[in-house]
């Protein structure tokens, strides 16, 4: 997840962006893996809100799991990267969850790949279930080195972009707080068209 000009590797940012059930998660233990596999050193970090499979924990839907640092809204990101890289190599940090981030979180991650060189890999949702920016995908959207869409489908079989919040009856919610943790039983991923349908009326 870098590049060489002439022997300089440089790291950058990327942001790897779908709606739910992509396979986000996977991607992401997929990268650890092949950076273990090599013999270098990841670093992964999921946020603390998100408590569905356990608190500071990396899970796929198709069963795959992983330990992880844990990011609130106080933690300095570089901080804490310049601390590990104190106490060892890392090679890269991977990133759950990045719609959590906040702005100045997004700006220390910069800081992490900028001066201490380390690539940083980003994975999380562009909009909530109103179409609204999250935070932390706005900023990564507008700094990112990289950006890379990650594609699932629409009931009707086109690309699904959006995201739609329904209760326990299947009826699609159209107000309420950006952030409520769940899973299949409460979101579902749609296509524009569709969610226009069921999100903007």
């Amino acid at each position: 997840m870098f590049f060489v000009i002439g022997q300089l590797s440089v790291a950058q940012l990327y942001f790897y962006y779908s709606a739910m059930n992509a396979g986000k998660s996977t991607s992401l233990l997929q990268s650890a893996y092949n950076y273990k596999e090599r013999g270098m050193e990841p670093v992964i970090f999921t946020a603390s809100v998100d408590d569905r499979y356990g608190i500071g924990k990396v899970t796929s839907r198709i069963g795959l799991s992983q330990e992880a640092d844990i990011f609130s809204a106080q933690c300095n990101l570089y901080d804490i990267m310049k601390a590990k890289l104190e106490n060892g190599l890392v090679h890269c940090i991977l990133v759950d969850e990045c719609q959590f981030l906040t702005k100045e979180q997004v700006k220390q991650l910069c800081r992490v790949v900028d001066s201490l060189k380390i690539p940083v890999l980003c994975y999380g949702l562009r909009t909530d279930f109103m179409g609204e920016p999250f935070p932390g995908s706005l900023y990564l959207m507008s700094w990112a080195d990289k950006l890379i869409e990650l594609k699932t489908i629409c009931h009707c079989g086109k690309k699904a972009t959006m995201v739609v919040r329904t209760n326990e009856n299947g009826v699609v919610l159209n107000s309420g707080t950006q952030v409520q943790i769940g899973g299949n039983e409460r979101y579902v991923s749609v296509c524009r068209r569709h969610f226009s349908e069921l999100a903007w009326q």
